[in-house]
């Protein structure tokens, strides 16, 4: 080793630090360089179609290191994005000093979006370190594209470089320090997230329609896809008779309702094999002869969950609508799902998404049913939100609308989502909502359709309350005859499990949606 390396070979001590800024001098021969990461630095920005929130997060405290020319330090972060938008942001180094000579000090920032995956390079981000005599913000990397609801991981390498044809001397006395931050985060509102462009890719689908269709009339032909907003962004869902929504996930094929607003995927159980539209099958249902719930005199048995015990009578809204006792068919659901879903290991694939069970009650004058009390509770006439959303009552076409955001948190079942949803839910399952039925294309309430693809002979129950008399609770339900309101102890109904893909398993699926080429996971045939 000559005597200039020899000199320089302890020179360069790395502190990164998570709480205070830290600003060298010049102590001998030494010279400190640091850095500090902000830990769990939150910037949020509140934009007019949706929250943008982005958390800048430190993987620990601090890192020690002294290097010699030549020798690297890495530094490892992420950056979550817990908003309803793909997000596109920057990161900077922030407030850095930076003396060292121009070339002595490079960086490589790489990423993965897994803690299991791979580190990928950022092409765009591997230079020198940026002079800065006086505390400066400097970029460090450009257009960090992070999709919604998605955890990116980040390593950043720091190398002192020896300079074979650079007289370094200058480094001895040189100071780095520095923080990080991200830049302005930005989103296109028309942008389509990547997990949609991801389903749309190689498929013969007509576009994105825009505005919304004739709800009140059935779908019997392929009307492709249209956008309403949900409780996460824009939802893209499918309408009538189409044929590339197929899906094959565990033993079973599934129809694709439609895709979330944060990029996970809804799928309706659809059998053991592909089913073509207008197929009157057993076959395509998980069970038959199922009741809602067996007690049905208390407008309470209308809940996916509800108060109090079975038999017990309920004497107020906020008492019928707690969620504390399973339906029937809520416990049903869960020992379906635990069985072929959790105990095949398939669980990590999916999502935590809200099932909408709307007991709101707007009253006659929104209904339309000149009984209707607007009471949510006992045995009282009662028409909760969706019979208006129907046509149930009202004659006026234009009130015939789907609604994809969930009116009550309490109604919005999740499993650990308590910021959107209730939270209480064991199991990330349930069924379709009557809302979403409409929009696929069924028309108002006892309107036939038997072409559009969520028609499959033997009527099924959805999780949307419809009206109660004071004889029963009653439920929407999918029929030939289009939505229709049952009773909740009918034992002839059937049940089609929904859950919900997340958007980095979607991602890796093959096929074009087609019965014989749904999509699914590269090695499933």
């Amino acid at each position: 080793m000559n005597e200039r390396n020899a000199t320089l070979k302890k020179i360069f001590i790395l502190v990164l630090l998570a709480i205070t800024i830290i600003l060298a001098g010049t102590l001998g021969t030494y010279a400190y360089f640091m850095l500090n990461l902000g830990r769990e630095e939150r910037q949020k920005l509140t934009l007019t179609s949706g929250t943008l929130a982005l958390v800048f997060e430190d993987n620990s405290d601090g890192v020690n290191a002294t290097l010699s020319l030549g020798e690297s330090v890495t530094k490892e972060f992420k950056i979550r994005n817990i908003g309803s938008q793909d997000v596109k942001t920057s990161m900077l180094f922030n407030d850095m000093i930076n003396t060292y000579i121009e070339e002595s000090l490079s960086y490589k920032l790489e990423y993965k979006t897994s803690e299991e995956g791979a580190w990928i390079p950022l092409e765009t981000a591997s230079a020198n370190v940026p002079n800065a005599l006086i505390p400066s913000d400097r970029n460090l990397a450009k257009d960090l594209e992070i999709p919604a609801r998605a955890v990116y991981y980040y390593k950043l390498t720091i190398t002192f470089n020896n300079l074979d044809d650079i007289d370094q001397k200058g480094d001895l006395d040189a100071i780095f320090a520095s923080k990080f931050k991200l830049g302005e985060a930005t989103y296109d509102p028309g942008f389509i997230p990547k997990t949609v462009m991801a389903i749309l890719n190689g498929h013969p689908v007509k576009g994105i329609n825009e505005g919304n269709p004739n709800f009140a009339m059935p779908a019997t032909t392929d009307e492709g896809m249209f956008a309403l907003e949900d409780d996460y962004g824009t939802s893209y869902y499918y309408r009538g008779a189409v044929e590339n929504n197929y899906v094959k996930f565990g033993d079973f094929y599934w129809r694709i309702v439609r895709i979330n607003g944060d990029g996970s995927l809804r799928i309706i159980y659809d059998g053991t094999q592909g089913y073509a539209n207008g197929a009157n099958d057993t076959g395509r249902l998980a069970y038959t002869e199922q009741p809602f719930n067996a007690n049905h005199d208390d407008t309470k048995y209308v809940g996916w969950m509800f108060g109090g015990a079975q038999g017990e009578t309920s004497s107020s809204k906020s008492q019928a609508q707690t969620n504390e006792t399973n339906s029937d068919l809520k416990t049903i659901i869960d020992s379906w799902y635990k069985e072929n879903i959790v105990d095949k290991n398939l669980d990590a694939h999916i999502a935590d998404e809200i099932f909408c069970n709307d007991r709101t009650v707007p009253g006659k004058e929104i209904t339309g049913w000149n009984i209707d009390t607007g009471l949510g509770y006992g045995s009282n006439y009662i028409g909760y939100g969706a019979t208006a959303r129907t046509n149930v009552f009202n004659t006026d076409e234009s009130k015939v609308q789907p609604r994809f955001t969930c009116p009550q948190k309490n109604d919005a079942f999740t499993v650990s989502d308590e910021e959107k949803g209730n939270g209480d839910l064991i199991y990330p399952v349930g069924l379709i909502t009557a809302d979403e039925v409409l929009a696929a294309g069924s028309g108002k309430y006892l309107t036939a359709n038997e072409s559009y693809y969520l028609y499959k002979g033997p009527f099924y129950w959805t999780m949307t309350p419809g009206y109660t008399n004071t004889k029963s609770a009653g439920e929407f339900m999918v029929h030939s005859l289009g939505i229709v309101n049952n009773f909740v102890y009918d034992e002839n109904c059937a049940v089609a499990p929904v859950i919900n893909l997340k958007p980095d398993y979607v991602q890796i699926m093959i096929g074009d949606g087609t019965i014989n080429n749904p999509y699914r996971e590269a090695d499933i045939k």
